[in-house]
């Protein structure tokens, strides 16, 4: 309630449902309220009440919005309920399928979106021994589809495809959860003590006891935040340097402050910091908190020595390093943290997954000093990777990716992008998945479709229509497609625009105007939790295609939580908890 009343948006009162409070019959309201028999009852003794005029408007938001272009169905038990061992004998495998579904379309249904629905195939030749993790995209495709259609007899609700969803699992890319991801909003993410979007930060007593705490929130309401998030830690750090010094030369209260010299204020100084104080407190406390935020990051990545591990990192997914390499990193590095080795395994495990046959991966637990509980976390990467069963040996274990995961764990650098920053190379698989389903090259063996429309002679004859799907053999259309139900951008997914004159006007003031003429957006939802980096190449295609690129997931994961909810996948009883989290 208190992050609704502080934004300010014309709300005159905030209350609780089910509390005592004055009648306000003539007054308009808006109710976040779960389908459930209480929240009914009660809305219905405040409906007897209202004026003769008064009509009721229903809109389903079973979705949390991230930020502009990313939201979750609020699943943090997907990935076990799904991929653990015991996944197909519980109940809990079609309820979190059914319910994600559900939840999927009411995001169509809110934006009225009428979707293309493309999956991840099946991945076994023969589909008689494919399992039943090999079928879940294809199961939540069929289920959400089945939301879809019902949707489709609702007054003003598109009976054509407006845009695409794409949906995958966390099996598409198991390095992207775990490799340390260098921006400023990841590495927030990674580093700091965060729940959610929310940061504690510590700042001295003005009574000169304990230091005081303040939580903020780190979301799209901040220009400093919006306009660095997706910035290489390095390159943010520059920046919030100018700005202060940019903010100083311009502010008034901040020149009058840092020229008088401790000397005696004129009356005319005074009313010049007047003037200027609201602005420069805001400014400045904005400011303060992310250089702040930027140098706790620094610190730890010092302390933690991660640019070398990181460096490790990414040359093994580029193929630049080996076992030799990491072998003597877990020689001589017996100081790093007990998870930055196991992350640095899974990344290992993924590229070359030959690495861990038979006691090769009990050798290389014993040298990175890791526990067997540890150690499950990477055996548990095989459910993920389609296996129906995990090997278990007293001598060590054996991992058996298919294929294709061998295939898509090592990358190779992208041509024509420049790496301005060191340790900037690295980029999750989904980034190369949306490119190619934009430009029509994405194998339909691997990539089914349950509604792929017919191209007609009328689509072909509109600029570019994506109904008209591209192939590899046709000429590349030079103007994009415009879909007229897709072109309004959503009230929750519009940045706010800022002349405090210091944020990025590329960032904020020309944002919305960028939607305005763009084809139809493309929503993509990885099952069992999606990443920072994930969020980020949305963000980025979002520019570079020229059409909205909105991430969904069951939940967004960083590399802590991730590598929990991974060990758990090996546990005879799912964990304890609600089959249907809750939403409040």
């Amino acid at each position: 309630m208190f992050d609704i009343w502080r934004f300010k948006i014309g709300l005159e009162v905030v209350e609780d449902l089910f509390r005592r409070r004055q009648p306000l019959p003539s007054m308009d309201a808006i109710y976040f309220i779960q389908p459930s028999k209480e929240n009914m009852q009660c809305c219905h003794v405040h409906i007897r009440y209202v004026w003769k005029g008064a009509f009721i408007q229903k809109m389903n938001l079973e979705y949390f919005p991230i930020d502009s272009q990313g939201f979750i169905t609020d699943h943090e038990t997907a990935l076990e309920d799904l991929f653990s061992e015991e996944a197909e004998k519980s109940r809990r495998f079609e309820v979190c399928l059914n319910t994600m579904a559900t939840r999927i379309a009411t995001v169509f249904a809110s934006l009225k979106e009428f979707p293309i629905v493309r999956y991840r195939a099946v991945k076994s030749q023969d589909t008689s021994t494919a399992t039943t993790r090999d079928l879940i995209p294809s199961k939540l495709a069929e289920a959400v589809w089945n939301c879809l259609l019902k949707y489709k007899s609702i007054p003003n609700f598109p009976q054509t495809e407006t845009c695409e969803l794409f949906i995958l699992d966390r099996s598409v890319d198991q390095i992207a959860p775990v490799i340390h991801e260098w921006t400023y909003d990841a590495m927030c993410h990674d580093l700091l003590d965060m729940e959610g979007n929310k940061y504690m930060l510590e700042f001295p007593s003005k009574s000169g006891g304990p230091p005081e705490k303040k939580e903020v929130l780190l979301e799209d309401h901040d220009p400093v935040w919006l306009e660095l998030r997706h910035a290489h830690i390095a390159d943010a750090s520059e920046r919030l340097h100018d700005k202060m010094t940019t903010f100083k030369s311009r502010n008034k209260a901040a020149q009058v402050q840092s020229s008088r010299d401790g000397g005696e204020l004129s009356t005319r100084d005074m009313q010049k910091i007047v003037q200027a104080l609201p602005q420069y407190n805001e400014i400045v406390e904005k400011l303060s908190l992310h250089v702040e935020i930027a140098g706790t990051i620094n610190k730890l990545i010092r302390e933690m020595g991660l640019r070398e591990l990181g460096q490790l990192e990414q040359d093994l997914v580029f193929g630049d390093a080996g076992a030799k390499d990491v072998i003597n990193f877990l020689r001589t590095k017996q100081d790093a943290s007990s998870e930055n080795k196991l992350r640095l395994l899974m990344i290992y495990a993924s590229v070359y997954p030959d690495r861990f046959e038979g006691d090769k991966a009990s050798k290389l637990m014993q040298l990175a000093r890791l526990s067997p509980e540890d150690m499950k976390v990477v055996n548990n990467m095989q459910l993920l990777g389609g296996s129906s069963k995990i090997k278990k040996e007293t001598t060590g274990f054996s991992l058996k990716f298919d294929g294709q995961k061998k295939k898509q764990a090592e990358r190779k650098d992208r041509t024509g992008e420049e790496e301005t920053w060191q340790l900037f190379r690295f980029y999750p698989m989904i980034e190369e998945l949306i490119e190619n389903l934009s430009k029509g090259e994405l194998s339909k063996n691997d990539y089914a479709c349950i509604n792929e429309p017919k191209p007609t002679v009328q689509d072909k004859s509109q600029s570019g229509s994506m109904r008209a799907i591209p192939t590899p053999a046709a000429p590349t259309e030079k103007r994009p497609a415009y879909s007229k139900r897709s072109r309004r951008t959503a009230m929750w997914a519009r940045p706010h625009s800022s002349d405090d004159g210091y944020s990025s006007d590329s960032v904020l003031k020309n944002a919305a105007a960028d939607f305005k003429r763009m084809g139809q957006r493309l929503f993509v939802f990885i099952i069992g939790g999606a990443t920072r980096s994930e969020l980020r190449v949305c963000h980025k295609l979002t520019a570079k295609l020229k059409r909205e690129v909105v991430l969904g997931s069951s939940s967004f994961d960083d590399p802590p939580q991730y590598i929990t909810k991974l060990k758990l996948l090996s546990e005879k009883d799912l964990s304890k908890g609600a089959p249907q989290p809750n939403f409040w």
